[in-house]
């Protein structure tokens, strides 16, 4: 697995259009990229959301988008959130 910052989303999802100025900024001023996956209308990106939406007992963690997930940390965040906090995540901090 590659150390991406990933949000999964969905396209009609209003919480999610309301991260887009916060994930545009963190881009901006930090220089991180954050791969944004489409899930609702795209099966393989819902299942990869799946397996990483667990917690430490494999139980779904979040079940819902926006789903901020850390690979190289494993951090995540889920629904609406800060800026403060999504610098937080994706900082690794």
């Amino acid at each position: 697995m590659a150390d991406r910052l990933i949000e999964f989303y969905g396209t009609e999802c209003v919480h999610c259009k309301k991260m887009d100025p916060l994930i545009e900024r963190l881009e901006r001023e930090q220089g991180v990229k954050i791969t944004r996956l489409e899930v609702w209308h795209n099966s393989q990106n819902a299942a990869l959301m799946e397996n990483v939406d667990r917690d430490e007992k494999g139980l779904p963690f979040c079940g819902g988008i926006p789903f901020f997930y850390n690979e190289k940390t494993g951090k995540k965040i889920c629904g609406e959130t800060t800026y403060e906090e999504l610098k937080k995540w994706a900082l690794g901090k």
